[in-house]
Order: C-alpha cells, then structure tokens, then sequence
C-alpha cells in the first residue's frame, strides 16, 4: 500500500480508502489509485487485514476423509459460499479415532479460523465436550452434534421411506448394508437409518434377524463384500438397503457379477443422490448434499457477522425412484 500511496503522490490513508470503496476520495483520485494499485499488482494482505480486525478471515472444514464423494461434494458446495464472503477455508481430515483425538487435544483450528465447520464427522462424547474449547464458532453439516449449528436431514424418515419402498413392492425379507467408518462412535445418521430399518420391519410384521444387517470396513468393495455375505446365507434377501449410494453400487456390481439379476431377482435401495446413480440407474434416497454443505456455509458466514442466534436447517430428503428396484417376482 506504501508503495500505491508514493507511486500515485497521497497518503496510504487515502489508498486504504480509495480500495475500499469508502467516501472521502475523488473519483479522478480514486480510478488513478486504482490504476496504479493493478499495474503494481497490489493485493490485500488477508494477514494484515485479519490483525487489524481481530479476525482470521478464515473457516476450518472438518471431515474424515476426502475421498469419498459425500465429502468432496460437501467441500466442493462449501467453496463458493464463503469465498464470496471473503473468507478463506482451511481443510482437515481427521480420519480415525487417533486423527480425531489429536486434533481435538492440540485444537490446531482454535488461533487460525473464526469458525469450524463439522461435516459428518463421528465424535465420542469426550470429543465433543473439547469443542468448546476452540473457543470459536461450531456449525454442524450432515448431521447433528448437541446444540450446535447444524444442517441436515431427517435420517429416520429417509430411512423409513427407503424401507417401505421395498416393503410396498412387496419384498419381505430386506436387508442393510452399513460400514464400520464411525470408528465405534455415535453418529446420527448411522443410528436412525438402522432404527428406520428396524422399525419399518417390525411394523410391517416382520423379523429383524441380525444375519441381515451386515457392516463391512470403510473401502470401494465394502458394499462388494457385504454383498457375498448376504447372497451366501441360506435365505439371501431379496433387497437391500445400503447406507449410501457407493455402496450400493458395490453391491449392484458384485450380484450381477455371480448371477444376480438386478432387480429382477434383487433390488437394491441407495441413500446419498450420487450423480453416478442417474448413469447406473440406481433407487435411492436423495439427500441433496451439495445443499447441506451450501446451507451450513451460509450458517457459518452468518454468525460471523453478528448474527447471535441461527435456526438450524432441515433438508428433504426425496425418494428417486429408477432401475434397481422392482416389484417382488
């Protein structure tokens, strides 16, 4: 700035001014301090503006990996909402419970970001009591984490109208695919998609045996892997319920794979609303992520403008219904 200021023969006051739009500058003086300020290449230092407001300018992202579709799409919705409110964004993935446990014990977000962002990360109760700590902004995408922030859908009525779906085919001996990348903890949405999965059943007069909720380890063939466990029990089901939509495709893949018609002997029900899941005509839950991810970023920008108290969101969850379900032959 010192340098736009001697280039163009006025105080840096009157440069702070001219660049930041506020009164006080001519408009010849302004267009000449801005002319100058391009051809120096001149660019606000996000540090030096941080310091003199008392901010970072920044919003940390929190999420247990990047790998995986649901997150890069939460990440990637995120993006936009708060660069064009002038803040930047700093990304952690904590992957595992030791990942988690370190960056809830050294809080490396607590100096460098005004707000966290919480996207569908898994959280023992002594992790979430460490939050406050941060002594920052908490917002919650994808879920639910006490009373903070949060966005998300309703996963017990998601759940619900995925399991009934199959029940209204007339299918009866359903089952659910699910992967152990909680780490052992609580997390919601687990919860109630296994407890609409359950309670749908047993409304309609049906048995719940554990044999068809199968949970394999986080991974691309985990939905492959859980497959050949349900066809190898000596009542395979006739459909299934996958927790998301990758690993469902999984499961699609593995049945066709060893003669499995797909829906005709076998129907398979997603919850995400994968893009993929247009091309491979899979049924599933649609849980508009890129939304979520945009809502709880327009959360975060909120409450870092002032805004004390924020409702939090609920989303719809929609049942699209397309290829890989069928009625029961």
């Amino acid at each position: 700035m010192a340098d736009v200021a001697r280039r163009a023969g006025v105080s840096i006051a009157t440069v702070s001014r001219a660049l930041r739009d506020v009164p006080g500058v001519s408009q010849p003086t302004r267009d000449r301090i801005r002319a100058i300020a391009q051809e120096l290449s001149y660019v606000v230092s996000p540090e030096a503006s941080a310091l003199s407001r008392g901010a970072t300018g920044r919003v940390a992202i929190v999420m247990p990996r990047l790998d995986a579709w649901f997150y890069s799409a939460m990440l990637a919705s995120m993006a936009p909402v708060l660069r064009g409110a002038g803040l930047d964004m700093l990304v952690y993935q904590v992957d595992g419970e030791e990942q988690r446990t370190r960056f809830l014990r050294e809080l490396p977000a607590r100096r460098k970001a005004d707000a966290v962002i919480l996207t569908a990360l898994p959280m023992a109760q002594a992790e979430v009591e460490r939050l406050d700590l941060m002594g920052v902004h908490v917002v919650v995408a994808g879920g639910e984490v006490r009373d903070y922030p949060h966005v998300h859908v309703d996963d017990l009525a998601a759940g619900r109208t995925a399991v009934q779906h199959l029940l209204d085919l007339g299918h009866r001996r359903i089952a659910m695919i699910r992967t152990s990348d909680t780490d052992g903890t609580t997390w919601s949405s687990d919860l109630m998609r296994q407890q609409a999965w359950r309670e749908s059943l047993t409304a309609a007069g049906l048995e719940t045996p554990d044999e068809l909720v199968v949970t394999e380890t986080y991974g691309v063939d985990a939905g492959a892997r859980a497959m050949a466990r349900l066809l190898a029990l000596p009542e395979p089901p006739t459909a299934v319920f996958a927790y998301s939509d990758e690993l469902a495709f999984a499961a699609i893949a593995y049945a066709r794979a060893h003669g499995v018609d797909v829906p005709g002997d076998l129907s398979v029900i997603g919850t995400d609303g994968h893009p993929l899941g247009e091309l491979l005509d899979l049924t599933t839950i649609d849980q508009d992520v890129a939304g979520q991810g945009r809502l709880a970023a327009e959360l975060a920008v909120r409450l870092l403008r002032g805004v004390d108290e924020v409702a939090n969101v609920r989303v719809e969850a929609q049942l699209v219904d397309r290829g890989s379900t069928a009625s029961l032959a």
